[in-house]
C-alpha cells in the first residue's frame, strides 16, 4: 500500500532511516513523516517497530543509516536540552525515584530549562502549576507517588511531560495497564493539548482508540510502513486483515462516526454480514 494522502508540512520526519538494538534490525530504509499539529497514532501488531520507531523520533536511540530531522535539520547535531525542549517522550515503563512526591517529580521536566546561569524561577513554578492543574494531580502534589494507583500515576507522568512545555509529545503505549474509564480519560487528556496546538505522537495498541482520537495513523508491520493518512480513508476490513490478521467488520462509531473495528466470529460471519449489508445477500441469492 503507499500513502493515502499528503499530510501537512512537518517538523519531524525519518528518512531512510535502519533501526534497531545492538546486532537485531527491526526497520530498514524506514521513512516517515509526522504531520504539523497532528494528533498522530503509530498502529500494528505486537513486535512491529511501533516503540523502535518512536524511540529513534526521540533521539532516544540512534538510526545505524538514515537520519531523524527536526526542522529538517539532523536531530543528531542538536544538543541535549535543545531537543528537550521542542519534544518528549514518556516511555512505556517509567520508574519514579524512591521517596519523590508528585509535585517534586513534575518540576523534573523543567530540568532543560535549568543551568548554571538559569535557575528556579518564577515561570518554572508557572508551568509546574498549569501541568498539575491540566492533568488534575494538584490534588496529589504532595503525596507520594509510590502510593497513586496506576491511573493517577499515569496523569502525574503525563503532568511532567507537560510541564516540559515542548510542542510535540511523544508517548509510548500510555493506556496501557489502565483500566477502560481511565483509558478514556487519558485520551481525552491528550485530546485538550492536541486542540491547544501541540502536535501528539502516541503507539496504541487500541485500534477504535486510535480512529477516535487520532486525525493521522501510521499502520506499521514487520518493520515497514504500511501505510498512513486519516483513519477514515485507511481503516478497512483488507487493511486489518492484512496487517493483524483478523477478520473484521469497519463501520462508524456510534458516538465519534469513526471507524469502529468489530471481530467477526467465523462461526457467525454469514448472518454478521448478511445483517449488516443485506444487498450482499440479496445479490448473492439472485445469482443462485
Amino acid at each position: 500500500m503507499t500513502d493515502s494522502q499528503h499530510g501537512p508540512s512537518t517538523r519531524l520526519k525519518a528518512v531512510d532511516t535502519t533501526i534497531g538494538y545492538d546486532q537485531r534490525i527491526i526497520s530498514t530504509d524506514l521513512s516517515v513523516d509526522i504531520p504539523h499539529e497532528s494528533f498522530t497514532a503509530i498502529i500494528g501488531p505486537n513486535g512491529c517497530g511501533k516503540s523502535t520507531l518512536l524511540r529513534a523520533l526521540a533521539r532516544v536511540l540512534s538510526p545505524t543509516k538514515g537520519e531523524v530531522l527536526l526542522d529538517d535539520k539532523k536531530i543528531s547535531s542538536y544538543g541535549a536540552k535543545d531537543v528537550a525542549r521542542q519534544l518528549g517522550l514518556l516511555p512505556q515503563t517509567s520508574l519514579a525515584p524512591e521517596g519523590i512526591r508528585v509535585a517534586d517529580l513534575v518540576a523534573r521536566g523543567r530540568a532543560p530549562y535549568q543551568s548554571l546561569f538559569h535557575q528556579w524561577s518564577r515561570e518554572d513554578e508557572k508551568a509546574v502549576k498549569e501541568a498539575l492543574e491540566a492533568t488534575r494531580t494538584d490534588v496529589l502534589s504532595g503525596r507520594l507517588v509510590s502510593e497513586l494507583s496506576g491511573g493517577q500515576r499515569q496523569r502525574v507522568w503525563v503532568a511532567m511531560l507537560l510541564a516540559q512545555q515542548t510542542p510535540i509529545m511523544l508517548l509510548d503505549e500510555p493506556t496501557t495497564f489502565l483500566d477502560i474509564a481511565h483509558q478514556y480519560e487519558l485520551m481525552e487528556l491528550l485530546r485538550t493539548f492536541h486542540d491547544e496546538g501541540k502536535t501528539v505522537v502516541t503507539v496504541l495498541h487500541d485500534l477504535n482508540q486510535a480512529c477516535r482520537y487520532a486525525g493521522h495513523l501510521i499502520v506499521m508491520r514487520d518493520g515497514k510502513i504500511i501505510t498512513t493518512g486519516a483513519p477514515q480513508d485507511v481503516m478497512t476490513p483488507e487493511l486489518v486483515e492484512e496487517v493483524f490478521g483478523l477478520r473484521a467488520l469497519v463501520v462508524p462509531d456510534p458516538v465519534t462516526g469513526t471507524p469502529n473495528i468489530v471481530p467477526l466470529d467465523p462461526r457467525a460471519e454469514k448472518n454478521v454480514v448478511s445483517a449488516v449489508n443485506p444487498e450482499h445477500e440479496n445479490a448473492t441469492a439472485g445469482g443462485r
